[in-house]
């Protein structure tokens, strides 16, 4: 069979077993049987005359062939989506996708910029997809999103980055601490009390124990904690001493109190990412430069904007390939 008359509808099931690993779940979503969907893989592999996809010990696998099939795929799909946008803008509709995936603290940021931008542009869907930094890093790798949103940005092939804005980290401790109501405390004085942190490759917990391994410092006892509100949470009933993002923690009384550390000063920065080997959507392009032109009004963020400027700039490169 010429490749070429190979049906979308082929390709949608393809793309789909190699996202969900499972022919069962892609019958399902697609509402197909399991027979069709083995059917349809069958005669694709037959048009392409590779192996796309083989089972090993009950497990499915995505051989070197699948893998550039379905990048193939993401692209030729991504055009035609760019394409139905441009009917639609045609038509009088500003219409479109930005998909973003953002790690935990970025949620407490993002939609002051989301916000205002949904308001202009209303007819702009903005699907969302909230992780821990392993979640977003492995969505990154499959190229599921336009946009990606971490504090300490990806130094893999095909990445690149913008700040938008400074993420200064706190140490918070219960009211009634020891130390709550000094004036000022070395880090060597923390590390003796108990430590709720993250899970291990979170940004805030990457940033504070390499400024521990950079002192010589070793914390006496830590728990790992599921959440950011757990921290705050665990922190304010006397549990420990927490590590979090300014960003995330409210104004006001909440049972804890936020030390001043007279030696140590952690702070981060929030990046928005691209891939640069796949597609954009126009609607992903705006919003980057919505953010650019708005960073002042809604995150005071006006030092990074030449970044951001860099990084639509990088979109604009772009070409078909």
């Amino acid at each position: 069979m010429d490749l070429r008359h190979i049906s979308f509808r082929l390709l949608e099931v393809f793309m789909s077993v190699v996202k969900t690993g499972s022919i069962s779940e892609t019958a399902r979503r697609l509402h197909l049987t399991q027979p069709t969907v083995s059917l349809q893989i069958k005669r694709l592999q037959e048009a392409v005359d590779e192996p796309l996809v083989i089972m090993q010990q009950q497990k499915l696998h995505v051989t070197e062939a699948g893998h550039e099939l379905f990048r193939t795929c993401q692209r030729v799909f991504g055009h035609f989506d760019d394409y139905n946008d441009f009917l639609a803008e045609l038509k009088g509709g500003e219409r479109g996708r930005c998909k973003i995936a953002m790690v935990n603290t970025a949620q407490y940021i993002l939609p002051k910029l989301l916000g205002p931008y949904s308001n202009l542009h209303p007819h702009v869907e903005l699907p969302l997809e909230i992780g821990n930094r392993a979640e977003v890093l492995a969505r990154f790798e499959r190229g599921e999103d336009d946009i990606y949103v971490f504090s300490h940005p990806p130094s893999l092939e095909h990445a690149k980055a913008a700040r938008f804005l400074k993420n200064p980290l706190e140490f918070i401790v219960p009211t009634d601490h020891p130390l709550a109501n000094q004036q000022h405390v070395t880090l060597s004085e923390l590390v003796k009390y108990r430590f709720l942190l993250r899970e291990p490759g979170s940004a805030t917990r990457m940033l504070f124990e390499s400024e521990l391994q950079r002192r010589g410092l070793v914390l006496s006892n830590s728990v790992k904690m599921a959440s950011n509100e757990a921290i705050r949470v665990a922190v304010s009933s006397g549990m420990g001493i927490g590590v979090l993002s300014r960003h995330v923690l409210p104004i006001g009384d909440h049972g804890f109190k936020v030390l001043t550390v007279s030696d140590a000063s952690l702070a981060s920065h929030w990046y928005f990412v691209i891939r640069t080997d796949r597609h954009i959507a126009h609607a992903a392009r705006s919003f980057l430069t919505f953010a650019q032109d708005h960073l002042e009004q809604y995150l005071d963020g006006r030092w990074v904007r030449n970044e951001l400027h860099g990084l639509n700039l990088s979109l604009a490169d772009q070409q078909i390939r």
